[in-house]
C-alpha cells in the first residue's frame, strides 16, 4: 500500500495550503506498540506530581506561542482571527483547571476506603488505562483536543493523537510543547491519515486501550463499529441540533443579540450551536426585528480582517449542504427574513463563503429543523406556550445542550429539567464549562469530558483486599 500525501485545503481561497505524509501500515503498527512500551514505562516511572509539571510546563510553552497557533487556526479553518487566539487562551486555562483538580480524582486523596473490619484493609485505586487514541475534530481542534488529553496525561497514560487532515498542524504543536516540557517522546505520538482503512487498523490495534472520538455521528459509528470486535471502550462526543426556546418576558434586544452569537459565532460550525430558535407567539414578531437588527451589523469576510466577524465554512462540500437545507426549507415555505448587509451580499469570491441566514415560518418539516446544519443558519419558529416549546425542543434524535431565555428563573429551572439534553442553560448558550460534566445524550454521544467525572475514562478501577496473617 502506497504512502498519501494529504493536502489541506485553505477555505478561504480553495487553493492547497499545506501538505502531510499519511502513515502506512507500517507506522499504525509501530506507533501503537512503542505506545504500548511508553505507557508501561511512563506510568510507573512518575508521580501525579510530576505529570502536573510536565502539563504546567506544556502549557506555558503553549501560551508563549498562542499568536503563532492562533493564525495556524485561522488559516486552516477559517475562523476570524479576532477569535483563535482566545481558543487557544481558553483551552489553556481549561487544562489548568483540570490539572489543577486532579489531585482529588487521582492524588492519595482520591482512593476509596471499603468498610472497616477487624484484621482487614480494604480500598480502590484508579489506575490509568494505557494507550489513548484520541481522533479529534477540527471546528475548535484545541479545545476539543484538551478535553481528553490532558486528563489522559495526568492520569499515566500514553496518547496517540489522529488530528483532523483539515487542521494538521495542532497535533504537531501540541506534541512538540509536551515533548519539550519533558514528557518521554513516545508518549505522546500523532499520525496523519485520510485513509478510513487505516484509521479502522489503529482502532483495532490490541495496543490501543481507549478511543476517544469528537465529530460526526457517522464518524462515531463507524469507530464503534471498528471498535466492536474486541472489548475496548469508546468515548463519542457527536453532533448537537441544540435549540433556544425564548418565553415572552425577555427582554428581546438582550436575547436576540446573545442568541445570534450562539447561533453564528465560528460561522455556526459548532456542536453546541443554537441551531432551532422557539418563540413565544406573543414576542415572536418583535424577537425577529430585533435579530434583523443584530444581523444588520455583522461582518462576512476575510478572517484576517480583524473587525471580520464571520469567515469563510469549512468546505465546499459543507457550504453545499448548509444551502440545501436553506434551500429545503424555502421551497416547503419558510421565508429568508436576512436583513441588507453590504458584506453578506459581497463576500470574498474565492473562498466557502454563507451569510448568516434568518428563517421564519420554519417547521419541523423541514430538514433545518430536525438535521444537523452546521452552518450560520437561524431558524426561527413560533410557540404558543412552555408545553409546546418543551415538545418541540425534545423531539430531536439529538441531546447535547438547550437553552431557555426569561426572567422568571424559578419557571426557567422547572423547565429545564423536562429537557432532555446533557447541559441546560438558562440565558446563556454554547459554553462547556471546565467544572461541569460535558456529556451528549441521544445520538449526541457517550461519555463524558471535562469536570471531576471527565478524568473516569482514563482509568480503570483497582480494588485491593489485604487480610493480615493468621497467627
Amino acid at each position: 500500500m502506497s504512502v498519501a500525501t494529504i493536502t489541506t485545503i485553505s477555505p478561504i481561497t480553495n487553493r492547497p495550503l499545506l501538505n502531510r505524509t499519511g502513515a502506512s501500515p507500517e507506522d499504525i503498527v509501530r506507533i501503537a506498540e512503542s505506545a504500548q512500551a511508553a505507557f508501561r514505562s511512563f506510568s510507573e516511572s512518575t508521580t501525579l506530581k510530576q505529570r502536573q509539571e510536565i502539563v504546567t510546563r506544556a502549557l506555558d510553552i503553549l501560551e508563549k506561542r498562542k499568536d503563532e497557533l492562533a493564525k495556524e487556526i485561522t488559516d486552516q479553518m477559517g475562523r476570524p482571527i479576532a477569535y483563535t487566539g482566545v481558543e487557544v487562551a481558553t483551552a489553556i486555562k481549561r487544562s489548568r483547571y483540570l490539572a489543577r483538580i486532579s489531585d482529588t480524582v487521582l492524588g492519595e486523596e482520591s482512593v476509596i476506603p471499603g468498610e472497616e473490619e477487624e484484621g482487614f484493609k480494604r480500598y480502590i485505586k484508579r489506575k490509568p488505562v494505557g494507550v489513548i487514541l484520541i481522533i479529534f475534530a477540527w471546528n475548535y481542534p484545541y479545545l476539543v483536543l484538551v478535553n481528553s488529553l490532558i486528563p489522559a496525561i495526568l492520569a499515566g497514560n500514553a496518547v496517540i493523537l489522529k488530528p483532523s487532515p483539515q487542521t494538521p498542524t495542532i497535533a504537531e504543536q501540541v506534541a512538540a510543547a509536551f515533548h519539550e516540557a519533558g514528557l518521554p517522546k513516545d508518549a505522546l505520538q500523532y499520525v496523519h491519515s485520510g485513509s478510513a482503512t487505516l484509521l479502522e487498523s489503529l482502532v483495532r490495534s490490541p495496543s490501543i486501550n481507549h478511543i476517544c472520538f469528537t465529530g460526526s455521528v457517522e464518524g462515531g459509528l463507524a469507530t464503534q463499529r471498528a471498535a466492536s470486535d474486541r472489548i475496548v471502550n469508546v468515548g463519542l462526543e457527536l453532533g448537537g441540533k441544540d435549540p433556544a426556546y425564548v418565553r415572552d418576558d425577555v427582554d428581546l434586544a438582550w436575547a436576540a443579540a446573545e442568541i445570534v452569537d450562539g447561533a453564528i459565532f465560528n460561522s455556526g460550525q459548532s456542536c453546541c450551536a443554537i441551531e432551532r430558535v422557539y418563540v413565544h407567539q406573543n414576542v415572536y414578531e418583535g424577537f425577529v426585528a430585533e435579530v434583523k437588527k443584530v444581523l444588520s451589523g455583522y461582518k462576512l469576510g476575510n478572517p484576517f480582517d480583524k473587525e471580520t466577524q464571520i469567515g469563510p465554512v469549512i468546505s465546499k462540500r459543507a457550504k453545499e449542504g448548509i444551502e440545501l437545507h436553506i434551500a429545503d426549507a424555502l421551497e416547503k415555505g419558510a421565508k429568508d427574513e436576512t436583513p441588507p448587509n453590504e458584506s453578506f451580499e459581497n463576500p470574498p469570491s474565492e473562498g466557502n463563503y454563507v451569510k448568516p441566514t434568518l428563517l421564519t415560518g420554519v417547521t419541523h418539516k423541514m430538514r433545518v429543523m430536525t438535521e444537523e446544519t452546521f452552518g450560520p443558519v437561524i431558524p426561527v419558529m413560533k410557540v404558543e406556550d412552555d408545553e409546546e416549546a418543551i415538545k418541540w425542543m425534545n423531539s430531536s434524535d439529538f441531546g447535547l445542550t438547550a437553552s431557555v431565555w426569561t426572567k422568571d428563573i424559578a419557571a426557567a429551572e422547572d423547565l429545564i429539567e423536562r429537557i432532555e439534553a446533557g447541559t441546560v442553560f438558562i440565558n446563556r448558550s454554547d459554553y462547556p464549562s471546565p467544572d461541569l460534566a460535558w456529556t451528549g445524550w441521544k445520538n449526541s454521544g457517550r461519555g463524558v469530558t471535562l469536570s471531576r467525572f471527565g478524568f473516569e475514562q482514563f482509568v480503570k478501577l483497582k480494588s485491593y483486599h489485604v487480610k493480615e496473617y493468621p497467627k
